[in-house]
């Protein structure tokens, strides 16, 4: 499927029929989410990915008990660092260096303006804007889903320190984001399954200069 095909073809869907996903597809779509940019390339967040069912059963009311928590084949939590430290930033640095092949003592500079960014930052504005980072992900999961013709659902909807408790991510130094639930439409009773796409027009919604 070409992908603006599949772009139009997918929709947050509101009912799944129970359908695992191959496992081949959802580690297309994970790893997509892993090539998503970040600034600096830091990723200052984690991908908990859920498909234990009844794991998935605590969730539901922490989502409001919707139902694609359930039906859908796996909830996939984008959970933000709760702080960034030099620490975090030194690892990063490790990383670099071991995947190019260069000395870490050359990437000085680089650690030292991320290091230097990031001081400047309120915790709420690096609450902000970690979750930024963990949202751009989330857009490459839902167009790599789409992509595999796996129905993706993003959602925001949901209490994030009752996910946390759920899956034990304070102890982690995490902090629940966003989400998306993966799977398959159950087309009999998702009353969106035939719906138009409905988006503001081009001349609406594009400003050319």
């Amino acid at each position: 499927m070409k992908l603006l095909d599949a772009l139009k073809w997918r929709y947050a869907v509101k009912k799944m029929n129970g359908t695992k996903i191959p496992a081949e597809k959802l580690d297309n779509i994970l790893e997509a989410t892993r090539l998503a940019p970040s600034a600096f390339g830091l990723t200052p967040y984690s991908i908990i990915v859920v498909e234990d069912e009844e794991t998935r059963k605590k969730l539901q009311p922490a989502f409001y008990n919707q139902s694609q928590v359930v039906d859908g084949s796996a909830v996939i939590v984008f959970a933000t660092w709760t702080s960034v430290t030099e620490k975090e930033v030194g690892e990063y640095m490790a990383d670099i260096a071991e995947q190019r092949g260069v000395a870490v003592e050359t990437l000085n500079d680089f650690a030292g303006y991320i290091n230097g960014s990031l001081k400047n930052l309120t915790p709420e504005q690096a609450s902000i804007w970690a979750a930024k980072q963990a949202y751009l992900a989330l857009g490459f999961g839902l167009v790599a889903a789409a992509a595999e013709e796996v129905d993706a659902t993003p959602m925001e909807g949901f209490m994030p320190d009752a996910v946390d408790e759920v899956l034990g991510l304070k102890a982690l130094g995490l902090h629940a984001a966003v989400a998306m639930t993966l799977g398959y439409r159950d087309a009999a009773n998702d009353y969106l399954v035939n719906a138009k796409k409905v988006r503001r027009v081009n001349e609406k919604l594009i400003i050319k200069k």
